[in-house]
């Protein structure tokens, strides 16, 4: 009996070890593309920041702007996954052990550390965005 139970332990130790595995891989996963995301966007607009630049912002005004434009898309994102989440708890309920399937905290906490992924990975590509100057970015069209 022990034998079976055993068998039994590891096949869901292994199924938890790889849940466990994926679930960390998905924030770096995450960050990796919300990082590459900016960093386009910021290629993408280097004529328009050089041009704000160059009509007096600041290089606050311009990592202000890239963080804001990456902070609502971060929010819509999470909106998003909140209701794909919501929408698929009959489907992964019986996967669930010991949490409920509409448990606030795990959403809650899910949600925050999306967030705060999502800022972390922006900053770098803000700062680039603020160090541009306005002679090159319009030297270049």
């Amino acid at each position: 009996m022990e034998l079976l139970l055993d068998g039994q332990k590891t096949q869901r130790r292994f199924q938890t070890w790889l849940i466990s595995v994926f679930s960390g891989i998905a924030p770096g996963l995450a960050a990796l593309g919300i990082f590459a995301v900016m960093h386009y966007s910021v290629a993408a607009r280097t004529n328009e920041i050089g041009i704000r630049m160059a009509l007096g912002a600041d290089s606050n005004d311009i990592t202000r702007l890239m963080l804001g434009d990456s902070t609502q898309l971060a929010i819509a994102g999470i909106a998003a996954g909140a209701f794909a989440a919501i929408w698929s708890t009959k489907a992964i309920s019986a996967m669930l052990y010991g949490v409920k399937p509409h448990d606030p905290w795990s959403y809650g906490v899910a949600a925050a550390v999306l967030f705060v992924v999502a800022i972390l990975s922006s900053c770098a590509p803000a700062y680039r965005a603020s160090r541009i100057d306005p002679m090159t970015a319009l030297h270049e069209r």
